[in-house]
C-alpha cells in the first residue's frame, strides 16, 4: 500500500518475490485505505451493526426497555465504536450512515415511535454517536496530556501562542501534517 500523492510507488521485493499492491487492508479489524478515508470501514461497521440489530429484533420480542438497551450497547454499538480513535468518520455521509443504525434501533420501542430522535435518545438514556465520538476524542487528548498513554500530546498539538485562554495555559492547537513517503526495503 502506498500513501501520499507524491509517492513514487516503488515496487517492493522480498526474497526475489514482489509484494502485491493493495488499495485497502484490514488490520486489527480496521480497514485502512490508501487515502486514509474511513468510508469503507464505516460501511462495514454499518453492515455488521445492522445484522446484529436484525438478529435482536427477530429473536427478542417481549423484553423490558432496560434489557433491550443493554443488548444494543453490548451487541450493536460496539461495532460502531470499535477503534474509534483510529477511524473517526470525518464526512457527514459516513456519520449519518452510522447514526442511522442507532436511529432505527430507537424505533424498535413501540412507546417511543412517535417521538423525535433526540427525545427517544433522552428517554433511553443514550447519546448520539457523534457526541460519543467527540467525547472519546477528548478522553484520548486528556490521556495524552496527563501522560497516561505512551503517545505524547506534542505529536498532535502545540500550545496556542496567543494569551487569550480565559485563565489557563492549556489552549491546544492541532499541528498540521503532511503524508510522509515511506519506502520499505
Amino acid at each position: 500500500m502506498h500513501f501520499g500523492k507524491g509517492n513514487i510507488r516503488y515496487r517492493c521485493i522480498t526474497d526475489k518475490q514482489g509484494l502485491d499492491e493493495v488499495d485497502c487492508e484490514k488490520d486489527l479489524g480496521v480497514n485502512v485505505l490508501q487515502d486514509l478515508k474511513a468510508s469503507v470501514h464505516c460501511r462495514e461497521a454499518y453492515s455488521t451493526a445492522n445484522r446484529m440489530m436484525g438478529l435482536i429484533s427477530r429473536t427478542i420480542k417481549y423484553i423490558n426497555t432496560k434489557s433491550l438497551v443493554s443488548l444494543y450497547k453490548s451487541l450493536v454499538r460496539r461495532h460502531l465504536d470499535y477503534c474509534l480513535t483510529v477511524w473517526h468518520p470525518h464526512f457527514s455521509k459516513d456519520k449519518s450512515l452510522l447514526e442511522k443504525v442507532q436511529h432505527r434501533y430507537t424505533r424498535l420501542f413501540p412507546h417511543l415511535r412517535g417521538l423525535p430522535y433526540k427525545e427517544r435518545l433522552h428517554q433511553l438514556g443514550l447519546r448520539s454517536l457523534e457526541e460519543r465520538w467527540y467525547r472519546a476524542d477528548l478522553l484520548e487528548i486528556f490521556k495524552m496530556v496527563k501522560g497516561i498513554t505512551a503517545t505524547p500530546w506534542t505529536v498532535f498539538f502545540h500550545r496556542a501562542e496567543d494569551n487569550i485562554t480565559r485563565g489557563h495555559s492549556w489552549k491546544l492547537v492541532k499541528n498540521h501534517s503532511q503524508f510522509a513517503t515511506v519506502i520499505l526495503v
